[in-house]
């Protein structure tokens, strides 16, 4: 084996916004370098020639370790990996992360593949190093699937450390002025917490995390968020955790010690509605002074049907309304994040949504919505019922390349079903944009005219009728003027008509 105790760590690029610095790979580098390793991180989002740079970083390294979701990103990390295997064939090569935990024994069947670290990675990777310096076989590394003489060895999982008992992340190593010239934002991914006690049936956190809520205790957050803040001047948080407000008052300590520190920062999270339900709003008005700017709530769906299918049993109704008004007398910004297409959905659940998601639009002008086509993740809990409704999965790492968020891959969901499903989304959409509009607008005349043209968008959504859709051809023919008078004077887009191009 190579003398050089560099590791290359990869992640591939993904579509979309660049969404900030790796926050899983800072955290592998972070124990790296306390075990005496040197990391290296490329990001395959950021650096648009990471082929390159992979290419020149793995000539001297021990290995090299790819860090993957389901999705597109398959694809690269696949043509990446057999281009290092092909220059380097004595390279050892680890994959990682959500896919490769959740789908171990299949995504090892790889040639180019040597072993995968299943869940939390840490410290199953540094024994690994260990074993590879010394020339050691792989028996017994916990949390480590590997092969020998083309057999997978599987070795047992490994127990879950705390996050307090690890290294800190690497955060030195971000290159904050790149990410902010690519994204726009001096922006940080961070996470209080993995994990959350839930079961939703749809959900590949419970699978990953085993529903075991893994937290950084409150001051320990408060003081590294705000002198993060401060040295490397950060102006956004982003918080990655699964579920932000399981513990309440660790929550409320965390705000009350960013407000106190004078630190000046926005700041965002997930959550769930019943937890911010359980807050005073006193305390949901001091995660706004602290700083939180926007949640987003997985709210999911207005039917009790379809939520008592995706064994979403802690969401209520009620509590939806609640926490969008808790929020807006707070200031706070939040989305909605809905799932259609459920299995065991039909028109008359999706009704109800659109019915209540628009009251609550009508109601509160600081809620959006985030709309999805339920997607079949690898390992979560209801792939029996989907066998049973025709759906296949696929047979190999580079088959789960097509499962992905706003791809429609449900047999169930097709031809005028999925059409019509389409086009009641994007009334619904049109209708919420109209109404912010006419809740801005000063002019008397013009919020008539708005209401008026309302009047059919919502005849639409109560009666499920989207043939001829005339209101649709007007909202894109003027999107495609307005993106071109942007091209032409350089006028910025709003964030909705940005994303359309």
């Amino acid at each position: 084996m190579p003398k050089s105790r560099k590791v290359v760590l990869f992640l591939p690029p993904y579509a979309g916004k660049i969404l900030g610095p790796p926050l899983g790979l800072l955290s592998l580098a972070g124990s790296l370098r306390t075990a005496g390793y040197q990391p290296c991180i490329i990001d395959g989002a950021l650096d648009r020639e990471y082929r390159r740079t992979v290419a020149r970083e793995t000539e001297d390294c021990l290995c090299f370790g790819v860090s993957l979701l389901t999705g597109p990103m398959i694809l690269d990390a696949i043509e990446i990996s057999r281009a290092v295997r092909h220059a380097r064939p004595n390279c050892f090569i680890i994959f990682g992360g959500w896919h490769p935990s959740l789908l171990t024994g299949q995504t090892l069947q790889e040639d180019y593949i040597d072993a995968v670290v299943r869940h939390q990675g840490e410290a199953t990777l540094i024994e690994i190093l260990q074993r590879l310096e010394a020339r050691q076989p792989l028996d017994l590394v916990a949390g480590c699937w590997f092969k020998r003489g083309g057999n997978i060895v599987q070795n047992p999982d490994r127990p879950t450390i705390r996050l307090s008992e690890l290294p800190r992340p690497a955060y030195d190593l971000i290159d904050f002025e790149a990410y902010e010239q690519a994204g726009g934002e001096r922006k940080l991914p961070y996470a209080t917490s993995i994990g959350c006690p839930y079961a939703c049936n749809y959900c590949t956190d419970m699978v990953f995390y085993n529903r075991r809520f893994n937290a950084y205790g409150a001051n320990e957050v408060a003081e590294e968020l705000c002198g993060l803040v401060k040295r490397y001047r950060l102006t956004e948080v982003a918080l990655l955790d699964s579920n932000f407000l399981v513990d309440v008052h660790r929550a409320v300590a965390i705000a009350k010690a960013i407000r106190h520190s004078g630190a000046r920062f926005h700041w965002t999270f997930q959550a769930s509605t019943d937890l911010l339900c359980k807050m005073s709003d006193e305390e949901v008005s001091l995660l706004g002074a602290s700083g939180v700017n926007h949640i987003g709530f997985g709210t999911e769906s207005a039917s009790p049907e379809v939520l008592r299918h995706m064994n979403k049993r802690h969401q209520s109704i009620p509590d939806i309304y609640e926490a969008a008004a808790k929020c807006s007398r707070a200031g706070i910004r939040v989305t909605l994040n809905l799932i259609f297409g459920y299995p065991g959905e039909e028109e008359r659940h999706r009704a109800d949504t659109f019915r209540v998601m628009g009251e609550i639009a009508d109601r509160f002008d600081n809620v959006s919505f985030s709309p999805n086509l339920f997607t079949p993740y690898p390992g979560i809990p209801i792939w029996p019922q989907l066998r049973n409704l025709g759906m296949h999965e696929p047979d190999s790492l580079a088959g789960w390349a097509g499962v992905d968020l706003g791809c429609n891959n449900l047999p169930w969901l097709r031809g005028k079903s999925f059409a019509k499903l389409h086009r009641s989304i994007r009334y619904f959409i049109l209708d919420n944009q109209l109404g912010r509009t006419r809740r801005k607008s000063r002019s008397h005349m013009f919020r008539s005219v708005l209401q008026t043209f309302r009047k059919p968008l919502h005849w639409r959504l109560r009666h499920a009728f989207f043939n001829l859709p005339v209101e649709l051809w007007i909202s894109r023919a003027k999107e495609r003027l307005v993106i071109r008078r942007s091209l032409l004077t350089g006028q910025p887009l709003s964030r909705e008509l940005a994303k359309n191009i």
